[in-house]
């Protein structure tokens, strides 16, 4: 997104709430992982410590849940590229339901 448009005050902000999106997507990534690879893999609770059959469950479905991510992002990237040029306009209404804050003060900067 350009934000040059805006005030450095408003490009701060922007940065901010982009920022804490940001974590809040890293933070939501995490819990799933966690969530699906532990219930997927911990199957023995007669030891606090990991079977090696439960490790490499862990460590293959932490690989296939990243590298699914990964290329959910580039294809959100390939699409977020083509929506810039005009080509998908679905995606800039993806785009204000991801960040709305952003998008509405983008607008508001815009029209003034």
């Amino acid at each position: 997104m350009d934000f040059s448009s805006l005030s450095s005050a408003e490009q701060v902000h922007m940065n901010k709430v982009i920022e804490k999106k940001q974590m809040q997507d890293f933070l939501r990534m995490y819990a799933n992982i966690v969530e699906r690879c532990f219930n997927t893999c911990c199957n023995d609770f007669t030891s606090k410590a990991l079977s090696s059959k439960e490790d490499q469950c862990v460590t293959n479905c932490t690989e296939k849940f990243l590298k699914h991510a990964e290329r959910v992002g580039t294809r959100f990237a390939e699409l977020n590229a083509g929506a810039s040029l005009g080509h998908f306009p679905t995606v800039h209404r993806a785009q204000e339901n991801l960040f709305p804050e952003a998008m509405s003060a983008a607008q508001n900067q815009s029209s003034s």
